[in-house]
C-alpha cells in the first residue's frame, strides 16, 4: 500500500464558519463543496480537511450527532512567533499563548469555529536536564 494523501474529517455544526477560518487564516483552498460538506486542501505537507455538518446522511447513523470535540489539529511549522503575530493581527484569539516545553516543543493554540483546537508547533533542542 502507498498512502498518497492524508485527510482529517471534522464533524461540525457550521461548515461555513470552519471553511472561512481555514481558508482565510491558514491558507487552505476549496476542492469541493455542497450543502453540509466542504473539502479543503493546502500546498505543502499539511493534511487535507473535510468538513461535514453534524447530522449529514453521509455519516453512519451512530456518528451523525458527534462533533469534532477533544481533537487537536496540530501543524508543525517554521517561524512560529511570526505565525502567532500574524494570527493575532488578523483578529484570531490565541487560546494558549506561545510556550516552550522542556522536551523541545514550542507551541501555541487557537480555537477555530466549532471548537476545533488548532495547535502550531516548532521543535527545538530539549533543554539539558
Amino acid at each position: 500500500m502507498q498512502i498518497t494523501a492524508s485527510t482529517v474529517s471534522l464533524t461540525v455544526d457550521d461548515v461555513a464558519a470552519s471553511h472561512a477560518f481555514f481558508t482565510t487564516h491558514l491558507g487552505y483552498s476549496e476542492v469541493a463543496a455542497a450543502d453540509g460538506f466542504a473539502s479543503l486542501t493546502r500546498e505543502g505537507a499539511a493534511v487535507d480537511i473535510v468538513l461535514l455538518r453534524r447530522g449529514v446522511d453521509v455519516l453512519p447513523a451512530e456518528q451523525r450527532d458527534q462533533r469534532a470535540s477533544g481533537l487537536i489539529l496540530a501543524f508543525t511549522v517554521t517561524g512560529l512567533e511570526g505565525e502567532e503575530k500574524r494570527l493575532r493581527e488578523q483578529g484570531v484569539a490565541i487560546t494558549m499563548p506561545l510556550r516552550e516545553e522542556p522536551w523541545g516543543e514550542r507551541l501555541f493554540q487557537v480555537t477555530a469555529p466549532n471548537g476545533v483546537v488548532v495547535q502550531f508547533v516548532e521543535w527545538t533542542q530539549p533543554a539539558e536536564a
